[in-house]
């Protein structure tokens, strides 16, 4: 699906297993580079869109009319719309998100910026915490996601007839989502987290296990650089029959009918990529929308950019809060 007119848009699926970048040591800021210019503003699309797509592009001059001067980078996995959109589908993640961080890093001004803020669609908030968490060069103040997959997805997506790379990829996953073909080649795959099938996650997954650190071995490099946000803001959509369930938005643990808050997660608790530093210093939204996936207003993304994108100066700092169990923002 691609981003329409009214912004009632985008993406669902996509999961690779990670291999850990060298994350560099990050020069803080400091008054020098503290000015009226807006950071720049990188944004990654999700599952059957394309960086090129028209309505991508109207998120971006949204973003600019809000902050004025604003650099917009579309990240692509190819110059070309209809290779990038194949892409979405079809490929490594783990290998995505490395050409992400390589791009980005070598981009002449994104280089140079002291900061950058990020915003991530459907399967492109995870794949923006992977580069976070494994490169993070140069370093992401905040990062707002829209109904990503950030605990997986438990059932994959349907596809409309007329789409034959969807159709092709999801016919693939269907019995083989944990083969070293499927989980190095079929995006969806390497975030599919079906809590019955656990221990095969866990040892084949080839991107989402490792970015959550739920593997014995935990890496510390990926705790850091998320703690490091200013602010992770989670929009969950509140009617989302596209992804499965709709609360991994908020990194919440369905199983059956039983739903275990983030909070009162052992990953929050043992604190595992991060998440429970970056909620004792307030920097930890959890936020709903109102109808299914990808249905945004122009309202509702004007007051997000005005909130938490603009200038180093305008950045939104939230005050300390109690630390309580259960979603939302307390």
């Amino acid at each position: 699906m691609a981003i329409s007119k009214q912004l009632k848009l985008l993406l669902t699926s996509g999961s690779l297993i990670a291999a850990a970048l060298a994350s560099p040591v990050q020069k803080p800021l400091n008054d020098d580079d503290i000015d009226d210019t807006p950071l720049p503003l990188v944004i990654w699309h999700g599952l059957g869109d394309s960086y090129s797509a028209a309505g991508l592009r109207e998120v971006g001059a949204l973003a600019d009319a809000i902050n004025p001067g604003t650099l917009i980078y579309f990240i692509r996995m190819d110059d070309d719309g209809s290779r990038d959109r194949s892409a979405t589908f079809l490929g490594n993640v783990t290998e995505q998100v490395a050409k992400a961080c390589a791009d980005i890093a070598a981009h002449p001004i994104l280089s140079t910026a002291p900061a950058i803020d990020a915003l991530g669609f459907s399967q492109g908030g995870q794949f923006l915490r992977g580069y976070i968490e494994r490169c993070n060069n140069p370093p992401v103040r905040n990062l707002v996601t829209f109904g990503s997959q950030h605990n997986g997805i438990s059932a994959f997506r349907d596809c409309p007839w007329s789409d034959w790379v969807c159709r092709g990829a999801m016919a693939l996953l269907k019995g083989n989502a944990w083969t070293q073909f499927v989980q190095s080649r079929l995006v969806p795959a390497q975030y599919y987290r079906n809590l019955d099938e656990y221990e095969q996650y866990l040892e084949h997954s080839n991107f989402l296990a490792d970015i959550n650190n739920e593997r014995m071995f935990k890496n510390r490099t990926y705790r850091e650089n998320l703690a490091k946000l200013e602010n992770l803001v989670l929009y969950m959509f509140e009617d989302d029959t596209t992804v499965v369930p709709k609360e991994t938005a908020w990194f919440e643990e369905v199983n059956g009918t039983e739903i275990t808050p983030l909070r009162a997660r052992k990953m929050y608790s043992e604190d595992w990529i991060g998440l429970r530093e970056l909620d004792r210093k307030g920097g930890l939204h959890f936020r709903t929308v109102p109808g299914d996936h990808m249905q945004l207003t122009d309202q509702l993304l004007n007051e997000t950019f005005a909130e938490f994108f603009g200038p180093i100066k305008k950045a939104k700092k939230s005050a300390p809060r109690p630390i309580m169990l259960g979603g939302g923002d307390l």
